[in-house]
């Protein structure tokens, strides 16, 4: 069934499209690049760095992200495949989720992962790009229903309480 880009929005916590686990996108379907070339739109929008599918309701293992050889463009990642180098340092930084607002969480991760995948024009791409790691990382944990309040410490949780509460009165 088509899904119409135009209404597509980000969903919050705790909305289940976060939990779910995704399904393989056929990436010359124009539908599919349409809802890709629009949730890059989003993402710009909400000043984001990335954004899966499920964090706008759909269960597809797609996600966008900023291009880091151009600030003003987005790149569409379409059955992306990750894989953490061998023997990198990992790093840990302040991570946020625009499903979360408000939320921040230490994480560690790999300094640097490949992604394959095929782009907005159904195109097989391989990207190792050290600057983008954290972002695909972020983004690859959405499609197998990872959210960043799963690697928060104790600390973190009792700090971010109030904030996980309001989302889940809100939109639960």
């Amino acid at each position: 069934m088509p899904v119409n880009p135009a209404q597509l929005s980000i969903v919050l916590y705790p909305d289940e499209a976060l939990r779910k686990s995704t399904e393989s996108v056929d990436p010359h379907d124009p539908n599919v690049q349409a809802v890709a070339a629009r949730m890059i739109e989003i993402m710009f929008e909400a000043h984001g760095a990335g954004l899966a599918a499920p964090q706008v309701g759909l269960n597809w293992r797609l996600f966008v992200t900023r291009n880091p050889e151009d600030e003003d463009g987005g790149l569409a990642w379409m059955n992306p495949v990750l894989t953490p180098s061998m023997d990198v340092p990992r790093e840990a930084d302040i991570e946020g989720c625009l499903s979360l607002p408000g939320i921040e969480v230490l994480v560690e991760r790999p300094m640097q992962v490949r992604l394959d995948a095929f782009d907005i024009n159904g195109e097989p791409v391989t990207c190792d790009h050290v600057d983008m790691a954290r972002v695909f990382q972020h983004e690859f944990d959405h499609l197998e229903g990872v959210l960043i309040i799963d690697k928060m410490t104790m600390m973190e949780r009792i700090r971010n309480r109030k904030l996980l509460k309001d989302l889940q009165r809100a939109h639960g």
